[in-house]
């Protein structure tokens, strides 16, 4: 068991008879009352997010998980199949236990975070950022660049991301998966 103040980033929990994943928390501390922990909670079964406040000291059911990498092979209607990069066993995941899947090309090393209790696959944590080449994109229109102007491009995987004028078709560049944003074109 622990408590509100082991609270983090990408801890698993039990909570509402189901696994959630934290993807966000808020320490409070008002002047007035009791300080709690205001978190946003993703349900690593069904992929839907709550938000939910813990008083401070409540105590909480965590799961003990562990991380190991897995290569993702290809897509298969909703299921992504990954292997183990150290023994190469397979696996198939739902797309909802993808974080962004529409980021994920073949070939990239993804961290699986796995039930220790029972071996089960709770959820795919993507790389900080990817790099994609861009598939398809209107040309920038010269004049057009006021400030900051974006346009809209389909990258390699079939996601639309929102770049900046100056970015070509068979341009990569990379892409921040927490947000799905631009991040900087990659020189060749």
């Amino acid at each position: 068991m622990a408590n509100t103040s082991d609270i983090r980033n990408g801890l698993c929990i039990r909570y509402n008879h189901d696994i959630f994943k934290i993807i966000e928390f808020l320490h409070v501390k008002p002047g007035k009352g009791p300080a709690f922990v205001r978190t946003k909670l993703k349900s690593v079964t069904t992929g839907k997010v709550i938000e939910n406040t813990f008083s401070a000291g409540h105590k909480i059911d965590d799961v003990r998980v562990e991380t190991h990498k897995f290569q993702f092979l290809y897509q298969d209607g909703e299921f992504y199949h990954f292997m183990n990069t150290e023994d190469y066993t397979q696996i198939r995941l739902l797309e909802s236990a993808l974080d962004a899947p529409g980021l994920l090309k073949e070939g990239e090393v993804v961290t699986v975070i796995i039930n220790s209790e029972d071996n089960m696959p709770l959820s795919v944590e993507m790389p900080p950022s990817v790099i994609l080449e861009i598939a398809h994109t209107e040309p920038g229109v010269k004049g057009n660049t006021a400030t900051n102007a974006t346009k809209p491009a389909t990258v390699e995987t079939g996601a639309e991301v929102m770049v900046p004028l100056f970015i070509n078709e068979g341009d990569k560049i990379k892409i921040e998966t927490e947000k799905g944003t631009y991040k900087e074109r990659i020189k060749e």
